[in-house]
């Protein structure tokens, strides 16, 4: 009897290697938080987001604070549903997308600390791109 620290899955991928357990808890929390951010921003159920808009990007969009969010609901789903089909695309696009949240928070003088909370997620999703490369390979002919 041998003993192997990883096994095949139905899928073929070694499903209880650390490394594919950290691809698999990655993927499915950038999955899933983008779309119930995003939808929430229909609702404004956690948070008034609006609120987190800074005052000079509000200046700047185009209708509401609230219209802006709408907007950016739509984006969120949209990424979270790339993370969902094509992790080794949707990492980048999540770290992109909230590289740019960073840099309005920066602008509000209180919310440094949820700044630096997003970049701890931008490097969460960066890790997500590169375990996402390693599980499906870099060609086309992988993902």
């Amino acid at each position: 009897m041998s003993t192997t620290h990883s096994r095949a899955g139905l899928d073929g991928i070694r499903s209880s290697t650390p490394q594919h357990q950290a691809f698999l808890l990655l993927r499915t929390v950038f999955t899933v938080a983008p779309i119930l951010f995003g939808l929430d921003k229909f609702a404004n159920v956690l948070v008034d987001w609006p609120t987190y808009l800074a005052p000079f990007v509000n200046d700047i969009v185009p209708g509401t604070g609230q219209e802006a969010m709408y907007l950016v609901g739509v984006i969120e789903i949209v990424a979270g549903i790339v993370v969902a089909v094509a992790p080794r695309f949707g990492g980048p696009l999540v770290a992109v997308w909230l590289a740019g949240i960073i840099v309005n928070l920066l602008l509000i003088p209180d919310f440094y600390d949820v700044a630096l909370r997003d970049f701890g997620l931008l490097v969460g999703a960066l890790a997500l791109w590169r375990l996402a490369v390693g599980e499906h390979g870099s060609g086309p002919a992988h993902q």
